[in-house]
């Protein structure tokens, strides 16, 4: 019998000491830790390209109401409003990159207005007209501008 207990004492088995579940469970918190932190600074950033999102609307709204300010409507064509204004033709409307801008009549010439536009729709209602458009986030928003009445 004590040759076996000292084959026994002479075979080592690999153990998992105090030392290695210490540093396997910093590891652990420490993982979490930085996984944490990542989608804190994920969160932020959504909210600040909602946030810059909202800023380019008001933006777009201002230069619409100052380009349309004086105008006169000429016709709503292929999704397109075209407009006189101080002895200019303008059309405005989405191109085929995904931006709203402004041309002259002819199509020349361009000022992109606002970016990542799904679609849009133009339409008018006698002197009110409604631009209704749908960005690539699904996010929806309309103007609506009355222009004066012709005498």
């Amino acid at each position: 019998m004590e040759k076996r207990l000292f084959i026994l004492r002479k075979i080592k088995l690999p153990a998992f000491t105090l030392l290695e579940c210490l540093v396997s469970l910093l590891v652990i918190i420490g993982s979490v830790q930085v996984y944490q932190g990542l989608t804190q600074v994920l969160s932020s950033q959504v909210h600040y390209l909602s946030d810059k999102r909202q800023e380019e609307w008001l933006l777009f709204c201002q230069q619409l109401q100052a380009e349309f300010e004086g105008a006169k409507v000429i016709k709503l064509d292929n999704n397109k409003l075209y407009l006189s204004q101080r002895g200019q033709r303008l059309a405005f409307g989405q191109s085929k990159k995904g931006d709203f801008r402004k041309t002259n009549a002819n199509g020349r010439g361009y000022q992109p207005m606002i970016f990542g536009l799904k679609s849009s729709a133009i339409s008018q209602n006698g002197n009110l007209i409604t631009i209704n458009l749908t960005f690539e986030g699904e996010l929806e928003r309309s103007f609506i501008y009355a222009f004066e009445k012709e005498s």
